[in-house]
């Protein structure tokens, strides 16, 4: 039960130890208080367990979250993956939204960004907080490998269409003033090629 606690995604286990902390949450652990800490509407029976089990010992309250922290410290040299869910909320699901994990490692990335993606849309919207980054930390390496599609019948050389896409890249999508490395894949525009596209699974990593 006790591994319950453990296994939350960080931003959950942050507010679970704050609740102990405040003493929001006390025994005998609620259920209905429980979600209200976490922002889930189900679920959580094995949390409860967990508390309950640290409670039998004497361990409560501010005790247990600081119990919590110290074993996060200890385990925390090994990094663990956290859930990011791109469609609709699944009860029981501890997650966070595809858009808001984007945002805060583009936000927070303080050496290097390489980010590659097929497609995007809203350009504007879609790189403001990676752009806002590079502006304020003129020192941030960021590379963007990008797709630039041709389409079905387009017969226009291949320089043609790299010049079309950069020049709508940086006016209409890029909004930021500090310029980002930006590739593409060749072969994806050779009118005799395997007509292939950039459609790598990795969406970005940074430090």
């Amino acid at each position: 039960m006790i591994n319950a606690i453990l296994k939350l995604p960080d931003h959950l286990r942050k507010r679970l130890t704050s609740a102990l902390d405040s003493g929001y949450l006390t025994p005998p652990y609620l259920m209905g208080t429980l979600q209200s800490v976490l922002g889930v509407r189900d679920g959580g029976e094995d949390l409860v367990g967990g508390l309950l089990e640290l409670e039998q010992p004497g361990v409560s309250g501010p005790a247990a979250a600081a119990w919590i922290r110290t074993v996060e410290e200890v385990t925390s040299r090994t990094p663990k993956p956290d859930i990011v869910w791109s469609g609709p909320e699944v009860p029981g699901v501890h997650s966070r939204d595809t858009r808001r994990v984007y945002e805060e490692l583009l936000g927070s990335a303080e050496r290097s960004v390489w980010a590659s993606t097929f497609s995007f849309f809203d350009g504007p919207k879609a790189f403001k907080v990676l752009a806002q980054r590079m502006d304020s930390r003129p020192e941030l390496d960021v590379t963007l490998s990008l797709n630039i599609q041709l389409n079905r019948g387009d017969i226009a050389a291949a320089e043609q269409l790299v010049r079309r896409f950069t020049e709508r890249f940086w006016k209409s999508d890029w909004p930021g003033s500090s310029r980002p490395t930006v590739y593409y894949d060749p072969r994806s525009l050779e009118l005799d090629g395997p007509g292939g596209v950039l459609h790598a699974k990795l969406k970005f990593r940074h430090v």
